[in-house]
């Protein structure tokens, strides 16, 4: 029964034969089951023919899984702050969970949910651009039921277009999310910033999922990250061993090894701030390569620091101090 239930809230629809076979048992067996999820207050829906098959649906009051109506509306609110990436590490997991709970919650609950969190602040962690938790929702959904998606887009430039896609995965990375989906119209693959998509709709038309190039959805949203065209190329000599520098780095860079415990790490960027962030919390000696104006940048906010950490503070010379 478990094992039903699991399969039931991990796929919108599932044929009566596929699912009967998966749990290893007869149709007959399946529909009694089902009978029983009933029973207990899950609102499985079953559709009858050749195509024939079970749903798992929202009802009109929350299935007895040991939560009551605070419970149910706490765990969606924490679900949601920890996919807006509040909590490092778990956002994908957080989604993921988040779709199972929003699936089964009546709408007077979901109500609640969405009261409660317009009116607070979400967190986020390194200035990372809030994401709609019902955003990540539909498409997590779609990803999951591999589900066309259709949704209105805002590009870099600020070109505005409606796209039609197959969902694949959901990447959070940089303290941001993407979706990694085969556009129909542009008949290629292609990354979306999630907080730059609006008005997201699951078509109802399925599909037959692809290979991601590469197999790892994660890599590559790295690789047309790096593709993009930059302002900067940022070259530097690092006094480490490569190993150590690309556990850092080589989300951000490539990093070479020159020899003699130095390494060269290139990154592409369109400000310096990062490449200074990135340098420092590296924690080893460095020297800029190319180019000139990232030298001029460092001086500027080495004298910065060195200032703020004078006795005098900022607008204070050596001949104020006492």
């Amino acid at each position: 029964m478990l094992r039903l239930l699991s399969l039931l809230q991990t796929h919108r629809y599932w044929p009566g034969s596929e699912l009967a076979e998966r749990l290893g048992v007869s149709e007959r067996t399946l529909r009694r089951d089902v009978d029983r999820l009933r029973e207990l207050g899950y609102p499985v829906e079953s559709t009858r023919g050749v195509a024939g098959g079970y749903q798992l649906r929202s009802g009109a009051a929350m299935p007895p899984l040991l939560l009551d109506d605070e419970e149910a509306v706490a765990i969606a609110v924490g679900l949601r702050t920890a996919a807006q990436g509040a909590v490092e590490g778990i956002e994908e997991t957080s989604v993921r969970a988040l779709a199972k709970v929003v699936q089964v919650m009546p709408p007077r609950l979901r109500n609640r949910v969405e009261a409660l969190c317009s009116s607070t602040s979400p967190a986020t962690p390194g200035g990372g651009p809030t994401v709609d938790a019902v955003t990540l929702t539909v498409i997590a959904q779609a990803c999951r039921d591999t589900e066309m998606l259709r949704f209105a887009y805002t590009s870099r430039d600020g070109e505005e277009t409606r796209r039609l896609v197959e969902p694949h995965r959901l990447v959070p990375l940089w303290h941001r999310w993407y979706l990694v989906a085969w556009d129909v119209g542009r008949n290629d693959w292609r990354t979306f910033r999630v907080d730059r998509v609006r008005e997201p709709r699951a078509t109802g038309a399925r599909f037959a999922p692809r290979e991601i190039p590469g197999g790892d959805a994660a890599e590559f949203v790295r690789r047309r990250h790096r593709s993009l065209p930059k302002r900067y190329r940022v070259v530097a000599e690092v006094h480490a061993d490569a190993a150590d520098v690309r556990r850092t780095a080589a989300s951000w860079g490539t990093v070479e090894e020159l020899g003699g415990g130095v390494c060269r790490l290139t990154v592409h960027a369109d400000t310096f701030d990062w490449p200074t962030l990135l340098l420092v919390s590296l924690g080893a000696e460095f020297h800029v390569v190319d180019p000139p104006e990232f030298r001029s940048y460092l001086r500027e906010r080495a004298e910065q620091f060195l200032r703020a950490t004078g006795p005098g503070g900022p607008g204070q010379g050596a001949g104020d101090r006492s």
